[in-house]
């Protein structure tokens, strides 16, 4: 009678232990790196495996904003997850600081990535996982505004120098546009249509320079 209650536990146990672990939504990590990051494991017990700590090592990856860890019977195991994004590149020396649109550092690299670059910032903390922390916070702020903007439009900026009042806003090496971000941003559908004549006039170089009440000039020299 013992032996016949130990075996039947025994199956027991091997029918509740985790089959497979599925993962949807993730980009920048595989779906094995996403498994190795949880600790969840194929053959665990479906209903021992802690899926609060399973989230929670998720979590301290920064990439990951959020994450939905869920049993699924018979034995399944499901990672569901919100990554951040990649937005834009913080010039720190000969290295890049990469932040999402809260300004939330990513990673830091040696190499530039194909980001908008943002360059005159003076950086205090740089902790991956934790928010930007620079002298020029309202300036920072208004440049992620200014990068988010351009998403409704055709335009990038390889490179935003940031100075305590304007902004230039580089699209080729010798082609910026300069002004307040409010201007910048509250005329980027102004801005695109200039830099869309230019473009069909064959100029490159120059100096958008943008006003309030949609006031804007160009020279062809560039400073």
């Amino acid at each position: 009678m013992a032996l016949g209650t130990g075996l039947y536990f025994l199956l027991t146990s091997h029918l509740f232990d985790i089959q497979a672990i599925t993962v949807a939504d993730n980009s920048y990590f595989t779906s094995e790196q996403v498994v190795s990051l949880s600790e969840v494991k194929i053959g665990d017990n479906l209903f021992e495996v802690n899926l609060s700590d399973a989230k929670k090592k998720l979590l301290e990856e920064p990439y990951i904003k959020n994450a939905k860890v869920k049993r699924r019977l018979p034995g399944t195991v499901e990672i569901v997850l919100e990554e951040r994004t990649e937005y834009a590149a913080v010039a720190y020396g000969m290295e890049c600081i990469i932040i999402d649109s809260e300004g939330l550092v990513l990673r830091i690299v040696e190499e530039r990535p194909a980001l908008p670059l943002l360059a005159g910032l003076t950086t205090l903390e740089m902790t991956p996982g934790e928010p930007l922390v620079v002298e020029e916070n309202y300036s920072l702020t208004d440049t992620l505004k200014l990068i988010e903007a351009t998403k409704n439009t055709d335009l990038y900026f390889k490179l935003i120098r940031i100075a305590p009042v304007t902004l230039k806003a580089y699209i080729y090496d010798t082609l910026y546009c300069e002004g307040t971000p409010e201007n910048l941003i509250n005329g980027i559908e102004n801005v695109e249509q200039v830099v869309f004549d230019l473009y069909n006039r064959g100029i490159e170089r120059g100096v958008i320079k943008v006003g309030s009440d949609n006031y804007y000039s160009f020279s062809p020299e560039v400073q």
